[in-house]
């Protein structure tokens, strides 16, 4: 595996499935009384995050304990940056204590990979700005994986705030890895700028009409309304959206039977998804976030151990 997890084009076919295999020993730990490996012991794992989260963080917290090592949270709000410490310094004074891995979420595109031309550990991106979600990513495909089983030829539909949507830019980069088919709907003020040529490049297709799509999906990602990061109208109203783009009662019913929702969360619940979706039969959201802990200790332990320390003392 590379040094660092900054994007997907860090990954080939070959190492996402060996993630993905080592993710299957490590979901087993989830069952077991005591939830300890010793792979991590005596490594010490910082995770940096300068915006809020809940399910990222803790994920990686619990992924770092559960593989042994020493997981320190630091947030903007209670660290030197929010008396105007650089984003360097910060990083700096925070390595030079000696931590072996570095998560870091960021609001800035492209600060992960900033952070790591600064220093010599391994770096994880846990999201920067509207770039990157690599491993919320991986999660969604190990998901896909454990539901569907191969990938290949699948249709993947994703729906929702695209322009907004760090998960949307890793995802598709991810399924098409896996040989996925994938069609993106939004309306067009929720589309990305030059998306119809990224997309002729990455080799996923576009549509405003939900209603056509939803039917020759095998699965459907619905993407949250990212109202935080919008400073204008991209939509008249909440109401509207949801009449033309939210995974409302009724759409449910142009669903293929067994067709695994997803949704990488926070949800709007009653703008882009309703409670019957969202806590349908097919829905997957809860088996994301279980995926979310055994992705993240698999990467922590291909870029911080190794198959030796996997072995040394305990078996996944």
């Amino acid at each position: 595996m590379t040094r660092h997890l900054l994007s997907i084009d860090d990954l080939d076919v070959t190492q996402i499935e060996e993630i993905f295999t080592t993710a299957a020993q490590m979901h087993d730990v989830q069952r077991r009384e005591v939830k300890k490996l010793p792979a991590l012991r005596g490594r010490t794992v910082i995770n940096l995050f300068f915006e809020d989260s809940t399910r990222t963080r803790s994920s990686f917290e619990i992924a770092g304990k559960w593989l042994s090592a020493d997981v320190i949270n630091l947030s903007a709000k209670g660290s030197s940056a929010s008396k105007g410490e650089s984003l360097r310094d910060t990083v700096l004074t925070v390595t030079a204590m000696g931590i072996d891995g570095l998560v870091v979420r960021h609001s800035a595109s492209g600060a992960a990979e900033q952070i790591s031309r600064w220093i010599d550990v391994p770096v994880i991106n846990a999201g920067d700005g509207t770039h990157e979600h690599p491993t919320q990513a991986l999660l969604d495909s190990y998901t896909l994986t454990r539901r569907l089983g191969s990938l290949d030829g699948k249709h993947v539909v994703m729906v929702g705030d695209l322009t907004h949507s760090r998960v949307f830019r890793s995802n598709v980069k991810c399924l098409a890895k896996l040989g996925a088919q994938v069609t993106v709907v939004a309306p067009p003020t929720l589309m990305p700028a030059g998306v119809s040529d990224w997309s002729k490049e990455a080799g996923f297709a576009t549509s405003y009409d939900l209603d056509r799509v939803l039917p020759e999906a095998d699965a459907v990602m619905m993407l949250r309304v990212q109202r935080e990061r919008m400073s204008g109208g991209f939509f008249p109203t909440a109401r509207e959206y949801t009449v033309r783009y939210g995974l409302t009662r009724d759409r449910l019913g142009l669903l293929q039977p067994g067709v695994p929702i997803l949704h990488p969360g926070p949800m709007n619940r009653g703008l882009e998804i309703s409670a019957d979706a969202a806590d349908a039969v097919d829905s997957v959201v809860l088996d994301q976030v279980s995926a979310g802990v055994a992705v993240r200790m698999s990467v922590l332990y291909h870029l911080l151990a190794g198959e030796p320390a996997l072995n040394e003392g305990g078996q996944a």
